[in-house]
């Protein structure tokens, strides 16, 4: 049975019911998706704007609360960074409908590959014993996993804006008005809420405001958290560290998105390019370091304590952002309890999209919303990452910040957040950062673990 058309809308229909689609649908429907993906180099360009997004993990009700949230497809472009599958009940569900949506609205939605989208992963952490206990063989398994093969490896965002346009909205109860930028300052971050109310906005620091402000560091108590920023010391890669200030030469730069991190072996995005992907996740190697690494508080490149990829510190980010003409470094792979987290400078940002992780880890999800450039021209001032003071001080998304003391938790999640008030320089790409929590409780049922028995008379 072919699907296209309009057995194409009844299977989105379907799966949006949390149904599961007949096994000769989903062999059709892999078929179909592993044509669109072979197309695709291993570095997908998606064009601004878009809303990026972080491990879904088989959590298919928490999808739809996302979908809600940021907009349902085709309405919204969607870019997905992997591990669509394993630890939650709906893997099955959560992939075939994300699949669907990738046929049925090819330009619409772009997915790239997790290292949960393995063979040897999801046959240790779920997706293979769904499978088997939902269609009573491992066919779907196996369809599914070919089209794993043909996922990118990443995807390149250009023609962001710099700025965002501020929504008008009311503002969360928890936080005070008067911390909230004005509309018509040069809004760089906002975060929102599922209600779809303010929680953060940070307006960005003008040129001379950031020299007033680096001053102002170099000025301030041995305990304050922040550096005192360091002159400039040359491009970023010749011998700039972490908390070396770098060139402020390079005035463009496009997103990338990765699902785990860097390589020592990919110094650029052409090496990305050149692999061959139509492979399972090797155990080493260039690929594998992609779908697996992590940023660290290190200098360099460091063992990583997941038996796979490395992880990477500041300094490495921001040669490989200047190399490649970069504003921003996107990546999953990392739970985060407060649904994102900005590091080096905001030179790279976490994004986990699974609320309640696992189903008891209490965290709340985001989305990363991109704008697009008015202009179209893809104008970003920040283009390596490397301006500002030293990369080692509170990291956005985190708990740690420069008025971390004395405030609520609530407050303090969204973290002195951005509450910058060294007023150290910032400048990338325009972001929103759409928060939410786990769908209701009523909304999602529980699976059987055993598959309901056919009696026939």
């Amino acid at each position: 049975m072919s699907i296209g058309g309009s057995d194409l809308d009844r299977a989105i229909t379907q799966l949006r019911a949390c149904k599961p689609i007949p096994e000769n649908q989903v062999r059709e429907l892999c078929y179909k998706a592993r044509e669109l993906l072979i197309e695709e180099g291993n570095v997908v360009g998606v064009d601004a704007p878009v809303t990026i997004c972080g491990d879904i993990h088989g959590q298919f009700h928490d999808l739809m609360e996302l979908f809600r949230v940021g907009g349902d497809v085709p309405d919204t472009n969607y870019l997905f960074m992997g591990d669509f599958v394993d630890r939650g009940f709906y893997s099955l569900e959560s992939f075939l409908l994300l699949l669907c949506l990738k046929v049925r609205y090819p330009d619409r939605i772009t997915l790239i590959r997790g290292n949960h989208e393995s063979r040897q992963i999801t046959t240790v952490y779920g997706f293979y014993d769904e499978c088997l206990r939902k269609y009573g063989s491992v066919n779907v398994w196996r369809y599914c996993c070919e089209v794993f093969d043909f996922l990118a490896l990443g995807a390149l965002v250009t023609g962001a804006a710099t700025s965002l346009t501020p929504t008008d909205g009311p503002i969360a109860e928890s936080i005070q008005s008067m911390d909230i930028p004005d509309a018509d300052c040069d809004i760089e971050i906002e975060t929102l809420n599922a209600q779809g109310e303010i929680m953060y906005r940070y307006a960005r620091n003008s040129d001379s405001q950031s020299s007033a402000a680096s001053q102002a560091n170099s000025n301030a108590a041995s305990s304050s958290p922040i550096a005192p920023t360091p002159s400039n010391t040359g491009p970023a890669g010749t011998g700039a560290t972490s908390s070396a200030n770098g060139s402020s030469k390079s005035e463009t730069g496009a997103v990338l998105c990765v699902h785990g991190g860097l390589s020592p072996l990919i110094d650029t995005i052409d090496k990305i390019r050149l692999l061959d992907r139509k492979q399972e996740v090797p155990h080493e190697g260039a690929m594998c370091d992609l779908l697996w690494s992590d940023p660290d508080e290190i200098d360099g490149w460091g063992l990583s304590p997941r038996g796979a990829g490395f992880l990477f510190g500041a300094d490495i980010v921001k040669c490989f952002n200047h190399k490649n003409d970069l504003s921003l470094i996107a990546r999953a792979h990392q739970l985060v309890m407060e649904g994102f987290k900005e590091m080096f400078e905001s030179t790279i940002v976490t994004v986990w999209s699974a609320p309640n992780y696992c189903y008891r880890c209490g965290n709340v999800a985001a989305i990363l919303e991109l704008g697009e450039d008015g202009s179209n021209a893809g104008f970003v001032r920040r283009g390596n990452g490397e301006r500002g003071g030293g990369g080692r001080g509170w990291v956005l998304g985190s708990n740690d910040g420069p008025n971390a003391n004395g405030m609520s938790n609530e407050n303090r999640r969204l973290s002195s957040v951005l509450g910058d008030s060294m007023g150290r320089p910032r400048d990338g790409p325009g972001r929103r950062y759409r928060v939410f929590e786990a769908a209701p409780q009523d909304s999602r049922g529980m699976p059987a673990k055993k598959p309901v028995a056919d009696y026939f008379l």
